[in-house]
Formats: C-alpha cells, sequence, structure tokens
C-alpha cells in the first residue's frame, strides 16, 4: 500500500513541475516558520485538550465533551476540501478509520468550511467519520496551529485555483489550519501530536494508529 508520505510527495512533485516558481516561494516561505514547524504553539502532549462544540455537515453541534465519552478521540485539522493534500490525507485516514474504531477511538476532521460546503455529496458517501467547521478557525486558534496565511498563498489561491476564502470559510479569508492532528486519551490530555506548518506533508495513519495502540496497552483493564 502506498503511504501518504509518497502520495503528498508525488502532488508536491505534479506541483513542482507544473509552477516551479511559486513553490520554490513556498519552499523559502515554509522554511522561515520555524515556531509553527516546530509546533511551538501547539497544544503539547501531557496537556488537556481545549474543549470545543462545532457544527458537523448537516449543522448539527458536535462537542469534544460528547465524543471522549466514547474513548480516545483522533483530532485532526485541515484547510479545506479544496486543497488536495487534504483530500489524500482524509481518504487514507478513511481506508484506516477500521483499524481507528477498533482501538475505540473516534476520529474527527476539523476545517474552516461552512458546514454546507466541507464536503460535497459524493464525499458524505465516502467519509465515514465526523467533519466539522471551525469557520472563524477559533478553535484551531485555541489549538495553536491558525495560520495567518501569507500573501503569497493567498494570491496562488486566487489567481491560480479561483478560490475565494472568505465565501468558503463565511467572512474568515486569511486564515487557515495548518495541518496538525492529536490523538486524545478518553480524559481530553494529548498523548501523541503532529503539527508542521508545510501543509503538503500530514501525520501517517501507522502513527496515529500506533498511539492508539499504546493507549490500548496503557489502560487498565
Amino acid at each position: 500500500m502506498t503511504s501518504l508520505k509518497q502520495q503528498t510527495e508525488a502532488q508536491i512533485e505534479k506541483t513542482r513541475q507544473a509552477k516551479p516558481e511559486f513553490m520554490q516561494s513556498v519552499d523559502e516561505l515554509l522554511a522561515k516558520a520555524k515556531e509553527f514547524q516546530e509546533g511551538g504553539k501547539a497544544t503539547a502532549v501531557g496537556e488537556d485538550a481545549p474543549e470545543f462544540e462545532l457544527p458537523n455537515a448537516k449543522g448539527e453541534t458536535v462537542s469534544l465533551a460528547s465524543l471522549l465519552e466514547r474513548g480516545p478521540v483522533v483530532v485532526t485539522f485541515y484547510r479545506g476540501s479544496w486543497c488536495p493534500y487534504c483530500n489524500l490525507q482524509l481518504r487514507a485516514m478513511q481506508q484506516r478509520l477500521p483499524e481507528i474504531q477498533n482501538l475505540g477511538a473516534e476520529l474527527v476532521a476539523i476545517s474552516p468550511q461552512v458546514p454546507d460546503e466541507s464536503l460535497s455529496q459524493t464525499e458524505r458517501d465516502e467519509l465515514e467519520f465526523v467533519v466539522l467547521s471551525d469557520q472563524d478557525a477559533r478553535v484551531a486558534e485555541q489549538y495553536g496551529v491558525a495560520w495567518q496565511v501569507p500573501d503569497v498563498l493567498l494570491d496562488h489561491m486566487v489567481k491560480d485555483r479561483g478560490l475565494e476564502l472568505t465565501k468558503i470559510n463565511n467572512g474568515n479569508g486569511s486564515v487557515l489550519p495548518i495541518p496538525a492532528t492529536f490523538v486524545l486519551s478518553n480524559d481530553g490530555v494529548v498523548v501523541w501530536q503532529y503539527v508542521n506548518v508545510d501543509y503538503r506533508t500530514r501525520a501517517e495513519p501507522d502513527d496515529i494508529i500506533a498511539a492508539l495502540q499504546q493507549l490500548s496497552v496503557a489502560a487498565p483493564e
């Protein structure tokens, strides 16, 4: 099976071939973002995960507390369904969802998109985990992974992709979450995290499952 890293690297190379100057500017930009790259502001392992209540794709409110009542929770932040790297990640997580659920855990994915546009109908049919809308990136900020997107990336989104973040995110046109995944124990403590400002890379499902397995081993009988 092709790993998520191999899939995202292939996407990076595809974009680099198509838009070499843009990718060079992204490389330079992200190389400077050391604080986020090292996860300096993110909720750390051993800390309590911030509580949240957010709408799902149907407009129903879902809270972290309600998810934790069922067991451990994997919280992953992604930019939106318009992001090819995010879609690779979500599909990879869907493929491993049975393993996550067999370990007693819930998976929740959070993006700034408005609830009725956070997923297409096809995506709703394919994804079997919780997808929530954090339109103002408030929850991403609480987790320390909200990022004021640099102009070079915003210009690329508008000119090359035709993306209007203000519309997609219902008013929030410049703040996106950086790729980040947190594994929470059933008492809401972060036991593992992946944080990287380079939106082209993501947490490997194997590592997430390994963290959940560690939790399962440590759980009292």
